[in-house]
């Protein structure tokens, strides 16, 4: 990209050495993806698996509850005292107990395991994915700023730095010129300025410019460029100027003008004032 050159809007006109705002993009997807990955678990139970083993401890533990029962049931038809010791009844007893609490424990077990997680945990593993998806969006635009592209149409006015340099943060880079700013600068003398108003309509010439070239004046100066060293009179009235800005019309070969180009300005005819 160079001075002079044309270019298109969207085109790209510089890049920026971009490491660290790949690094910085690559761990939010890192961040994103776990967050992800644990909101997925909070939101269902736990593996088949787990769930199987613990059906399996059940069975067992029911296998020891039915001994455990039959058990006490036996010493309880038999005598207390001559055939089975009061003790050994109070040891059957407790057996059965221990077996049928571990029986409803692993049942609860098996009902949490098949529940997802609580409310809370899962709300905060929403908010957890809300903030690593912000996260990439920031370091995907600031990534995205690394590649500099053209606004709009226009002429690359003046660049300001070669390849390899160093560039300060917020420091201009390029300047481009889309056709739709191009102005007219020129100054009216006092006596002629009541012939020039906002909206009028100028004839516009320049060399190797064809015929019929206009352009509409934008903005008039409320104050003189030039004040001479006197008190005002009518002698020196005439030295006074204002400076006026115009927009070129879009009528044709009036879009090739370029800065600085030399062009004379004078207010249009009756008769061409509509164009």
């Amino acid at each position: 990209m160079a001075r002079g050159d044309s270019v298109a809007r969207g085109s790209v006109v510089a890049v920026f050495d971009a490491d660290n705002e790949m690094a910085l993009r690559d761990e939010a997807q890192g961040r994103l993806a776990q967050a992800e990955a644990q909101l997925a678990d909070r939101r269902k139970g736990r593996r088949s698996p787990e769930i199987d083993a613990l059906q399996a401890q059940r069975r067992q533990a029911e296998a020891a509850q039915e001994l455990s029962r039959t058990t006490q049931h036996r010493y309880e038809q038999l005598p207390v005292g001559r055939v089975v010791s009061q003790e050994r009844l109070d040891e059957a007893r407790a057996a059965y107990e221990r077996d049928r609490a571990r029986v409803a424990e692993l049942t609860a077990q098996i009902e949490v395991a098949r529940l997802a997680a609580r409310s809370d945990e899962i709300v905060a593993a929403e908010a957890a994915v809300d903030s690593a998806r912000a996260f990439l969006r920031q370091a995907e635009w600031k990534l995205g700023q690394r590649v500099l592209v053209a606004p709009a149409d226009g002429l690359v006015a003046d660049t300001f730095h070669l390849p390899g340099e160093m560039v300060a943060t917020n420091a201009p880079v390029v300047s481009i010129l889309p056709p739709g700013n191009v102005k007219l600068r020129f100054f009216v003398p006092e006596p002629a300025l009541a012939r020039v108003a906002i909206g009028s309509t100028m004839e516009l010439r320049c060399d190797g410019c064809p015929a019929g070239l206009t352009a509409r004046v934008t903005f008039i100066a409320t104050e003189a460029e030039y004040t001479p060293p006197v008190i005002y009179s009518r002698e020196t009235r005439a030295k006074l100027v204002y400076r006026v800005e115009a927009q070129p019309l879009r009528n044709g070969a009036s879009v090739a003008l370029h800065p600085g180009q030399p062009v004379e300005l004078r207010p249009a005819s009756p008769s061409g004032a509509g164009t």
